[in-house]
């Protein structure tokens, strides 16, 4: 299971491009709110989640996924939960997707040191050891970052493709039309 989870002030794009994404590829998401299942985004979207972050257990995690997005990265950042998530995630080297500015968690975290990530502009410096590409999708290992909202389909790929594979990967960019 891959677990996405929604703080108030989360990137609607960042957040729900990767789980269509990643739910067209056959992999299992649930989204989790923090603190509550209707988590509104900067753009006053509010969402039902699967489930909030008081019914969410560590089992059958392959993945953990943040949204960036103001305030919702600072208030992701400031879950236990999620931290509890990332944790086992790192620990475990299952993925670890984050995307705009939720890689500053991780950086935060120590888990970008000596490891190339990528970051909405502005927050570089929180990487503590680690370089930033500027590059739109970054994978290193387990660990896949994305630039912004305008690269959340690509980053969705890219997410794909790490659990299912190039040839999951393909199928779902073409029946999407996505464009080069």
């Amino acid at each position: 299971m891959v677990y996405v989870f929604l703080a108030d002030g989360f990137e609607e794009v960042e957040a729900l491009a990767p789980v269509d994404i990643l739910r067209r590829g056959g992999v299992e998401v649930t989204t989790v709110g923090v603190g509550k299942k209707s988590v509104t985004g900067r753009s006053d979207i509010t969402v039902i989640a699967d489930i909030d972050t008081d019914s969410f257990e560590l089992k059958d995690v392959e993945g953990v996924v943040l949204p960036g997005g103001m305030p919702g990265t600072l208030n992701l950042e400031e879950s236990t939960v999620v931290n509890k998530a990332l944790e086992y995630a790192y620990d475990n080297n299952l993925l670890i997707g984050a995307i705009c500015a939720a890689p500053s968690i991780l950086g935060h975290k120590g888990y970008l040191k000596d490891k190339s990530a990528t970051c909405y502009p502005g927050f570089e410096d929180s990487f503590d050891g680690g370089k930033c590409t500027g590059e739109a999708v970054c994978e290193c290992n387990n660990i896949i970052t994305g630039k912004g909202a305008g690269v959340a389909i690509e980053f969705g790929l890219a997410l794909l493709k790490y659990l299912k594979g190039e040839e999951t990967m393909k199928k779902v960019y073409d029946s999407i039309q996505c464009q080069k």
